[in-house]
C-alpha cells in the first residue's frame, strides 16, 4: 500500500498544478498533462503488480471533487485491504449491470416486436410485396391475438397450440402457412440469443406428434359464390351500407379483382382520365402487370372514396381503402365481416369472382378468354401465350360495363347460393 500522505493537495493546487503526477496519499494522485487536462488515479498493489485505476476528470465538465474522490479512494483502500482488486471488482459489477440490462431487454422484446423485426429484415429478400403483406397479415389475424405479448423467450408449445390448433381442421393449409411463420421468426429470435431452446413451433418431431398431418384434414374447398341470378339484390343492400369495408367489396365485385389486389391499391395506380386501374406485377398472383377496365359504377366508388384521400397526397401513395391504423390498407378481416353482419356468411369476397365468370358464360356473348384477361388467369397454353400481346382493355371495358349494369338490376325472387370453382 502507497504511504499516505494526509490530504496533501488542497482545491487551489488542484487547479493550478503543473503539469506531472501530485501525490495526494494513499495511493490517490492528480495527473496534469502539458495540455492542462486534469484527471484522478489510484495507485495501488494487486499481489505482486502495481496496478492504476483512473477515477474520473478533475477539471472540466463532470469534475470530480478533491472531497469526494478522497471518499472514493477511502473505500478503495479497504478494498484493497480486503483482498480485493478494485480494477477486477469494478469489471464485475459492470459485466453483471450488462448482463441484467440485457436480461431486461430481452424480456421486453415481445413476440409482436421480434416478428416485426423479422419481417424488417427480411422483406426485401421475399418474392413480392403481396408476399410480404401475407406474411404480416396472418400473423396479425391469428398470431398476435394470442401470443403477441408474450416474450419471446417464453413463447412455448402452448401458445403455438393456441394459435394453430383451432384452424389446424378447418383452414389447413392457412393454419400450416402460420405455423411455419411462427417457427421462422422463434429461429430468428434464438440466432439473436433472444431466447433458448428448441423451436416451440417445429413441426418434425413436435407438432407432428400433436396434430393430423395436414394431408389428413385438407379437403379441397371451393369458394362459397352467390349465384349470378342474386347479384342484384346483394348490391343494393350493400350499396346501402356506408362503410369502407363495403365500398371495397363493391369495387371488388365490380372489377372482378382479387380481395388482395383491392385492399392494397393505392392512388398512384389509377388513370382517372383512361378509366384504368393498373396493378402492378408485384402485387399480383401471376407476378404481371394487369390492367382493370374501370366500369362508370367503379369509378363512382372511387369518387366517394377520395373523399377519405389525404390533401397531401401528392405522389399517390394512399390506398383507395384505408384501415382503422394510419397508413395501413383495411384488413382482409374487414369484407368477411361485414359479410357476416349481411347474413351472408357463407359467401366469401374472392367467390364473386365466380360469379362474374358464371355470369359472362352463361348470359352474355363475351368470349371465354376475354373472361379470363378481366380475371388475370394465366393462359395455360403456351402457344396462346406466346402470341397474345395485347390485353383487348377496350373490349373488356364494354364486358365490365356491361357487368356493372346487370349488378344494378334487381334479382328475381329467390336466394340461391351455389358452390362454384372460385379457386384463382
Amino acid at each position: 500500500m502507497p504511504k499516505l500522505i494526509s490530504n496533501a493537495l488542497s482545491a487551489p493546487a488542484v487547479k493550478h498544478a503543473k503539469p506531472g503526477r501530485h501525490a495526494d496519499g494513499g495511493g490517490l494522485f492528480l495527473l496534469v498533462k502539458p495540455t492542462g487536462k486534469r484527471s484522478w488515479l489510484f495507485r495501488y498493489k494487486a499481489g505482486a503488480k502495481v496496478r492504476d485505476m483512473g477515477l474520473g476528470a478533475a477539471s472540466g465538465p463532470g469534475a470530480v471533487k478533491l472531497s469526494d474522490v478522497r471518499e472514493t479512494a477511502i473505500e478503495l483502500r479497504k478494498m484493497v485491504r480486503a483482498g480485493k482488486d478494485p480494477l477486477a471488482e469494478r469489471d464485475r459489477l459492470a459485466a453483471e449491470q450488462a448482463a441484467t440490462a440485457q436480461q431486461s431487454a430481452v424480456l421486453s422484446m415481445t413476440f409482436q416486436s421480434v416478428a416485426e423485426a423479422f419481417i424488417e429484415a427480411n422483406k426485401a429478400g421475399w418474392r413480392n410485396a403481396k408476399h410480404r403483406a401475407q406474411w404480416t397479415s396472418t400473423l396479425e389475424t391469428y398470431a398476435f391475438p394470442v401470443m403477441g405479448k408474450v416474450p419471446v423467450a417464453a413463447v412455448g408449445t402452448a401458445h403455438v397450440s393456441a394459435v394453430i390448433e383451432p384452424i389446424w381442421t378447418t383452414k389447413p393449409e392457412t393454419a400450416s402457412r402460420v405455423r411455419g411463420r411462427i417457427e421462422a421468426v422463434l429461429d430468428y429470435a434464438r440466432a439473436r440469443e433472444w431466447r433458448e431452446g428448441e423451436n416451440p413451433a417445429r413441426w418434425r418431431g413436435h407438432f407432428a406428434n400433436i396434430l393430423p398431418a395436414r394431408n389428413k384434414v385438407a379437403r379441397v374447398r371451393h369458394h362459397a359464390a352467390l349465384a349470378w341470378q342474386e347479384i342484384g339484390n346483394f348490391m343494393a343492400d350493400l350499396r346501402s351500407r356506408d362503410a369502407t369495408a363495403a365500398r371495397a367489396l363493391e369495387f371488388a365485385i365490380l372489377t372482378a379483382a382479387r380481395t388482395g389486389e383491392v385492399l392494397g391499391a393505392r392512388w398512384c395506380e389509377i388513370d382517372l382520365a383512361a378509366k384504368v386501374w393498373t396493378v402492378p406485377g408485384a402485387r399480383m398472383k401471376a407476378g404481371r402487370e394487369h390492367r382493370v377496365a374501370l366500369s362508370t359504377a367503379a369509378l363512382s366508388v372511387l369518387e366517394e372514396m377520395g373523399k377519405l384521400r389525404p390533401k397531401d397526397d401528392s405522389a399517390g401513395e394512399a390506398f383507395l381503402f384505408p384501415g382503422a391504423r394510419e397508413a395501413r390498407p383495411l384488413s382482409q378481416m374487414a369484407m368477411l365481416m361485414l359479410l357476416r353482419r349481411m347474413g351472408r356468411a357463407n359467401l366469401t369476397a374472392h367467390g364473386f369472382r365466380s360469379t362474374f365468370r358464371d355470369w359472362i358464360a352463361e348470359t352474355t356473348a363475351f368470349p371465354g378468354d376475354l373472361a379470363e384477361m378481366a380475371l388475370a388467369h394465366t393462359v395455360s397454353d403456351k402457344v396462346e401465350a406466346a402470341y397474345r400481346r395485347g390485353d383487348m382493355i377496350e373490349r373488356r371495358r364494354r364486358m365490365m360495363e356491361d357487368w356493372a349494369t346487370f349488378c344494378a338490376l334487381p334479382s328475381a325472387a329467390g336466394d340461391n347460393v351455389q358452390r362454384l370453382r372460385g379457386a384463382a
